[in-house]
């Protein structure tokens, strides 16, 4: 039986473009070496390619390995994935909702202050 979501202690997003080619062993890799991180803890990891139209998700599950994928088809859908290649991001499962649902994870940012200097 497949683990509830919300069961799990963390969320993390590979940011950046991962090779989907890889599958249970290559991802994990990236977790422990890149991310220095434990795969086999109450954790999905999610990962997204190139074309940010692929995800896979990788989860350890009591005595074997998860993997999710998802493929969006049509219309040029695409994940509002983040794009620091060296980061590792904990979401909440309500930006897991977002970002699901095709929108972005983070808030969008608010008019700048602007000094007295700028005038004139």
């Amino acid at each position: 039986m497949l683990k509830d979501i919300s069961s799990y202690d963390g969320i993390y997003l590979a940011c950046g473009v991962t090779d989907l080619r890889h599958s249970v062993d290559g991802l994990a890799i990236i977790v422990k070496q890149q991310f220095r991180m434990d795969v086999f803890g109450n954790y999905l990891f999610l990962f997204c390619n190139r074309r940010r139209n692929r995800l896979k998700g990788l989860s350890w599950d009591k005595n074997g390995f998860v993997l999710y994928y998802k493929r969006l088809d049509g219309n040029g859908a695409r994940f509002k994935w983040p794009n620091d290649p060296q980061d590792v991001r904990n979401i909440s499962l309500e930006q897991l909702k977002l970002l699901m649902n095709g929108l972005s994870i983070d808030p969008p940012k608010g008019f700048g202050e602007v000094k007295s200097r700028d005038f004139y």
